[in-house]
């Protein structure tokens, strides 16, 4: 695995020398366009509307827009003038409970790993944390921006670091409206929670697949087979009375915790096909 970044974590007066590495990678299928008459991939050029020719990646510098059409240019030796401790070094800020953040804060994840000369150090902060069951809060610059970040023990023997939104950068929820004067029954709210129950489990990721796109890749397979593609009857949405449509979610649950215990647990919940 190739290291996206070296630096060091920074608590108190320790520095533990560190490497970061992508956690997660999309699995995501992606289409190129092509021209439908001759299915020849379309080819984009940077072209600058003003001189009316393309533009070489050597000719293009980064600008940023302080007013409407109205840019500023920063360059490399403007980034330099930055100090260098401070793009190469996870602050850290805080020590909090995990619980206490909210998942919506969260961006990407990165594992980190020591440097050959860090591997006490490491160790050490990780076993810290788990001692006292926090997680570190910290600030780091990563491709020019600096981010909100928590660092945590991820395993039996690494810390993963996910980079975090700004509170100003999560939008208002209170822009959505929802209505505050819906009446609940209190047999609906007892039967949700009831269906809630039957239908929870100890997390298990492995158990969870993206069945889109193993639909997809089928049908892409069968496309470069020449096979025909069949498309299932659309299934016709009606709506339910909410009390039935919880008896019966209760009773199909029921049903299933009943066939699993006759399969000895080989049965499962019913899965919808992706159509």
């Amino acid at each position: 695995m190739r290291a996206l970044w070296r630096g060091s974590i920074s608590f108190g007066l320790v520095n533990v020398p560190v490497k970061m590495y992508a956690a997660t990678e999309k699995k995501s299928i992606s289409f190129r366009q092509i021209h439908k008459q001759c299915k020849t991939p379309i080819k984009y050029e940077k072209v600058c509307p003003a001189c009316g020719r393309k533009v070489e990646d050597d000719e293009i510098v980064r600008g940023y827009e302080y007013e409407k059409g109205k840019f500023v240019i920063i360059d490399d030796k403007d980034l330099e003038s930055i100090p260098d401790e401070a793009t190469r070094t996870i602050d850290i800020v805080d020590f909090v409970d995990l619980k206490e953040i909210d998942p919506i804060y969260f961006d990407h994840s990165y594992f980190l790993g020591p440097e050959e000369t860090g591997q006490k150090a490491y160790v050490l902060l990780k076993k810290a944390m788990e001692e006292t069951g926090k997680i570190a809060v910290a600030k780091v610059v990563i491709r020019a921006k600096q981010s909100l970040a928590c660092l945590r023990p991820y395993g039996e023997n690494h810390m993963v670091m996910e980079t975090m939104f700004y509170p100003e950068e999560v939008r208002n929820a209170a822009e959505i409206p929802v209505s505050s004067e819906v009446k609940l029954n209190e047999n609906e709210v007892k039967m949700a929670v009831q269906l809630v129950s039957s239908l929870s489990e100890k997390f298990s990721p492995e158990k969870y697949t993206d069945e889109y796109r193993k639909a997809l890749l089928e049908i892409i397979k069968a496309k470069v087979e020449g096979e025909e593609i069949v498309i299932p009857a659309a299934r016709e949405e009606k709506v339910v009375d909410l009390m039935e449509a919880l008896k019966a979610s209760l009773a199909i649950t029921e049903k299933e915790k009943q066939e699993k215990k006759k399969t000895g647990g080989r049965g499962g919940r019913s899965k919808k096909k992706v159509v």
